[in-house]
């Protein structure tokens, strides 16, 4: 009886949306200071996923809208963002004059406590990473697309694993949001990447600090927003073609892409195929078994209509990584069993498949709106060490999320969400060696976000509930089976001061809520690709923190700078430790422990801009993580970043042509600085020396008949080939090398690369 009910309510929401009058909104987007028409504007509606392109004449249509109040998103590149209210109501015209971006901070849509909110109005740090910036540069997966933002760095393990950390914190401490659900790809092991294709995400949002709030618990580091292409314009169809080239490793990667939106009915499906063979550096010479392939399909397809939208998507990821192990010949140097030059990984490697559907949906009610999405995971993780046929390891992860929530419509300056959300997974251990227990867990949060605008001022607030019952199973002479049920109350408080048009200071408190992983609570074995034993503790208790964020920012036509800066107390937090002298099957053990914890630092940039078309940018991050009250040993967290600067010189060619468009060159040092601050206890990490690395940059799009038709991208990294380990790589751990006594594989060495994206 209660499922009629929801049914029936459902349907009749449906029926009250659908039953809206609708208008379409059309105008004239020109150049602010010539008064030419700009073709090529995106003009875009964020809350109701519908949008136009500007014509060669600057005009556009967009529609069949509701009649409601709604925020307008107006962008275009080297230009500075439009973002306003629009009543839908009253108003079927309106115009717009872009002007140039130069240094100015733009004003850009990102995921708020209230839905979509402007970074203007965002009290905690929030970096938008744009589709030209992804596109812009050569790496060797997502998360190392993203590493050069401020704050931002990666753990890796080879050329094709990297996990994401934010401001010294990672593993389940870092959620990757993408297709609107938190991805589940058993984040727990080291060489446990993000199981998405690089080619599927058009830009992306890194939200720093405890997210608890948004996001429920594994958010206390931050977010990072995955977001695909927007819907295309009604009555658009659109084919485009890729393919890159780096020289390090000889990646070839291809994408193949398709969208459309006939009459509210859209879709969009892209295919992609990468491969890579061994890295090479100057110390190492080819790295053997650095090598991997992945292979990704991923399409959406549903309805945008006046009353909102309705899309499924479905996706499929497959990555196949080489496990680098560090033996060497005689000589010292790493030598493949083959040419090195083979795109297939040979023993040991893993085989990853990745399987997602989520159904997204929208609902127009008055002037809010109703936000109901559920997806399905299903993630299969096999290790291959003794036989290529049969796995030694093999995990299967099913994963369901959901959320529902209602975001009402602003009134006088007050804008409210309510909802709720959760997931409910099950493990199994499919091989004869295992690692973690297999387990079933469910969670669910409630919570509650406001924010006022008051002129100068803009305040938010937010609390949330959380519960997680997590229950593992036995396995006899291996694990003993537990429960675990874990609460959490999570909230913030922000503010932030416009200080005119220019400036501005924001202030924000948060609370944050992790609970404990069933690695960090069950495991027990020997982990193949992380050259150790781990044996987890059933007794940890969750981690909560308190992060303190403060911040300015300051923007003109010759300077833009910010400043964010944090302090972060956790409590409970759960960290691996090696146990002196400890050893099973010939491994050392690390034992996961906790404690108090104490995380501060923050990012600082500065882009300057003398004179037109020249940008020097600027930015600096630092992370201290210690343990307070503990001895010099184990006073400071394991794999925190070192202080890192990076520095940028851009000169924009050409803005605007008619053939050419965009052009821009750019050289770049990346200073990573010596870490010397390290958890030495047992001899669970090693200080790592600083090095500075030289980039270099060049790109440009080309225009027929005022429509960009094709891109390209030439990179240039490490250009000097130097010699180097990241402090977050985790083969600076691997053997020592018997010739020069240094422990552990060095990084890629010089790398060309070229990239092509054709379109219809």
């Amino acid at each position: 009886m209660k499922s009629k009910i929801v049914i029936l309510l459902l349907l009749g929401m449906s029926w009250a949306a659908a039953a809206q009058q609708s208008i379409s909104l059309s105008g004239t987007v020109t150049d602010d200071v010539s008064g030419d028409p700009l073709p090529g504007v995106a003009v875009f509606f964020p809350d109701l996923r519908q949008g136009a392109l500007t014509d060669g004449d600057g005009r556009y249509s967009v529609g069949p809208l509701p009649l409601i109040r709604t925020e307008i998103q107006v962008s275009l590149l080297g230009h500075q963002t439009i973002v306003q209210y629009v009543d839908l109501k009253t108003v079927r015209t309106l115009d717009f004059n872009l002007k140039e971006s130069n240094a100015t901070l733009n004003e850009v849509v990102v995921t708020g406590l209230t839905g979509t909110e402007t970074k203007r109005n965002s009290p905690a740090p929030v970096t938008i990473v744009t589709p030209e910036a992804l596109r812009g540069q050569a790496s060797s997966n997502l998360i190392d697309a993203l590493a050069k933002q401020p704050g931002v760095s990666q753990i890796t393990t080879g050329g094709g694993i990297s996990k994401p950390v934010i401001r010294g914190m990672g593993y389940n401490r870092v959620l990757v949001v993408t297709d609107g659900v938190r991805q589940e790809g058993q984040q727990w092991g080291d060489e446990h990447g993000v199981e998405v294709d690089a080619e599927s995400v058009n830009s992306v949002e890194i939200l720093k600090g405890p997210a608890s709030l948004m996001y429920g618990s594994d958010a206390m580091a931050g977010v990072l927003v995955l977001h695909g292409a927007a819907v295309p314009p009604l009555g658009k169809i659109g084919v485009s073609a890729g393919a890159e080239y780096q020289s390090n490793n000889g990646l070839l990667s291809y994408t193949v892409n398709t969208s459309g939106n006939q009459h509210g009915l859209v879709w969009n499906w892209r295919w992609t195929q990468k491969a890579a063979h061994d890295y090479r550096n100057a110390a190492d010479g080819l790295v053997p078994n650095s090598r991997y392939r992945e292979q990704g399909v991923s399409g959406l397809i549903g309805l945008s209509k006046r009353w909102g939208y309705s899309h499924l998507k479905l996706s499929w990821y497959h990555l196949m990584p080489g496990m680098v192990e560090g033996e060497r010949e005689v000589d010292g140097t790493l030598e493949a069993s083959d040419d090195g030059k083979s795109y297939r990984p040979g023993l040991p490697f893993q085989h990853v498949n990745h399987y997602k559907a989520v159904w997204d949906n929208s609902l127009v009610l008055g002037e809010g709106s109703l936000k109901a999405t559920v997806g399905y995971q299903l993630n299969r993780r096999q290790e291959f060490e003794e036989s290529a046929q049969e796995p030694g390891l093999d995990f299967r992860l099913h994963t369901l999320n959901y959320n529902l929530y209602y975001k009402s419509p602003e009134t006088n300056g007050w804008k409210r969400v309510a909802g709720v959300g959760g997931m409910w997974q099950r493990s199994e251990n499919l091989g004869e060696e295992v690692l973690i227990p297999s387990y079933n867990l469910f969670d669910s949060g409630t919570y509650f976000t406001t924010c006022k605008d008051l002129g100068y001022w803009h305040l938010s607030a937010g609390i949330r509930a959380d519960a997680r019952w997590l229950r593992s199973h036995a396995l006899e002479g291996r694990f003993a089976p537990f429960s675990r049920t874990f609460l959490g109350i999570t909230g913030s408080v922000g503010a932030i001061r416009n200080l005119g048009e220019n400036a501005n200071l924001r202030l924000n408190l948060s609370r944050g809520f992790r609970a404990p992983n069933v690695s960090e609570l069950g495991s027990n074995g020997e982990h193949e690709g992380t050259f150790r034993y781990e044996i987890g503790n059933p007794d940890l208790k969750p981690e909560y923190s308190w992060q303190l964020d403060a911040g300015f920012d300051y923007s003109s036509e010759k300077i833009s700078a910010e400043v964010s800066l944090f302090t972060n107390l956790v409590q409970n937090y759960i960290y691996l430790g090696r146990s002196t002298g400890e050893m099973v099957e010939d491994a050392p053990v690390f034992r996961f422990l906790s404690g108090l914890a104490w995380l501060s630092g923050g990012e600082a940039t500065v882009d300057v801009h003398p004179v037109e078309r020249l940008h020097f940018e600027n930015a600096f991050s630092y992370v201290s993580a210690v343990r307070p009250g503990e001895p010099e040993e184990s006073r400071y967290l394991p794999f925190t970043p070192a202080p890192r600067w990076l520095s940028t010189l851009r000169y924009d060619l050409i803005r605007d042509g008619k053939v050419l468009n965009n052009t821009y060159i750019s050289a770049q040092m990346d200073w990573n600085f010596a870490q010397n601050r390290i958890y030495a206890a047992g001899g669970t990490e090693t200080a790592t020396s600083g090095y500075i690395l030289l980039n270099l940059a060049a790109g440009t799009d080309f225009r027929l008949k005022g429509k960009t038709v094709a891109s390209l991208y030439l990179t240039a990294d490490n250009l000097l080939d130097t010699v180097y380990q990241n402090h977050l790589s985790r083969l600076k751990y691997a053997a020592v090398n018997p010739v020069t006594g240094v422990q552990g594989v060095f990084n890629p060495g010089r790398n060309l690369g070229v990239k092509l994206i054709l379109k219809w």
